[in-house]
This record gives structure tokens, C-alpha cells and sequence, in this order.
């Protein structure tokens, strides 16, 4: 019963080619959450013991599977270009500010930057990096961004708990940002 059930759910993340969700997962096998993440594991370890071109990543509470890094720059010789975008420094930092800050406006964005980034974040929505996440309860009701699940797809991260830690600053006598070195050093 054990190898069904490892087959019905490499047979579903193979087919929907996207992530798939533990709940969902637990409906479809009739089983808990818990054991449906205890077979998914072993799954896992099966991919990783056989050397195989594929695996299984956790993305928030969902699984998907996908090809393995290091394989990319032979599917890059034969697959559509297009799957990754480029991104410029704006772009990188504009995602960064994001994923630190959850729920963050355009114009707060702007005042960390600096500059405007209005076009920016419209490419990020439509690389599907970003996604609106509601209205702020401010005057204009500014629209809150959040990074997608295809952002962590992207950087290869299961959630954003996993985002390396921010180094420690604090303001000179000019308030401008100064590492704080010694912060650093114990850490």
C-alpha cells in the first residue's frame, strides 16, 4: 500500500506540473497530513539516493516537482528561453525590499529606493514574482505586494524563513547607514 500511495503522488506532481498543495495531497490519498509529509520524505531521499535528473521541493505547504539545478544548462540547450527572466539590479532590489518587507507599498518601496519603480513592479506582476496582497487601510488605499511562490521557486527556497539574515545597522552623526561591524562580528 505504501509504494501505491508513492506512486499516486509522484504520478500527481508529475501531471499538474505545478504545487500541490499537503491538504490536497491528504484528500486524495484519504490520509493525514502527517503521513502524506512522512511519504513525500521518503520520496525525496528516493530521488536524492538514485542520482536522479529530478526531485521533489517544498514550496510554503506545497510539494512540486521539478528538475534538479544541476542540470539546467542542458535543459537551457533545448527548452523556450523565455522560462527564466532576467532580471535587472532595480528588479533585484525591488524583489529583496519585498520579500523582507511583506505588505509593502509602492510609495514605501520608493522611500527606501529613492527612486520611483513603478515599472518595475509591473514586470515583477507580470514575471509572476510579486503578487498584490490587498490594500493598506491608509488614505488612497495603497495596494501591498508580497513575493509569489514562483519567486521561491526561483531563489530555490521552501519559504521565506529560509532568507539569509539582514546585517545589523544604525546611523552616523550625517544618519547615514553605517554596518554596525561589531554586531557583526558576534554573530
Amino acid at each position: 500500500m505504501e509504494e501505491k500511495n508513492k506512486a499516486i503522488i509522484e504520478s500527481i506532481l508529475f501531471s499538474t506540473g505545478r504545487e500541490v498543495s499537503i491538504k490536497e495531497l491528504a484528500i486524495v490519498l484519504e490520509k493525514s497530513p502527517e503521513d502524506v509529509i512522512k511519504i513525500i520524505n521518503e520520496l525525496k531521499d528516493e530521488y536524492s539516493n538514485a542520482n536522479r535528473g529530478i526531485e521533489i521541493i517544498k514550496i510554503n505547504d506545497s510539494y512540486q516537482m521539478c528538475t534538479k539545478k544541476d542540470f539546467y544548462e542542458y535543459i537551457a540547450q533545448i527548452s523556450d528561453k523565455k522560462g527564466k527572466p532576467n532580471l535587472s539590479n532595480a528588479a533585484l532590489e525591488i524583489i529583496s525590499i519585498i520579500a523582507y518587507n511583506p505588505n509593502v507599498t509602492r510609495a514605501e518601496i520608493e522611500t527606501i529606493r529613492g527612486v520611483n519603480c513603478d515599472g518595475t513592479i509591473y514586470k515583477l506582476l507580470e514575471y509572476n514574482l510579486i503578487e498584490e496582497s490587498g490594500k493598506l487601510d491608509a488614505p488612497g488605499r495603497p495596494t501591498t505586494y508580497v513575493t509569489s511562490n514562483k519567486f521561491l521557486k526561483m531563489f530555490g527556497l521552501s519559504s521565506l524563513d529560509e532568507l539569509p539574515e539582514l546585517p545589523k545597522y544604525k546611523l552616523d552623526q550625517n544618519q547615514q547607514i553605517i554596518i554596525d561591524e561589531d554586531e557583526n562580528l558576534n554573530s
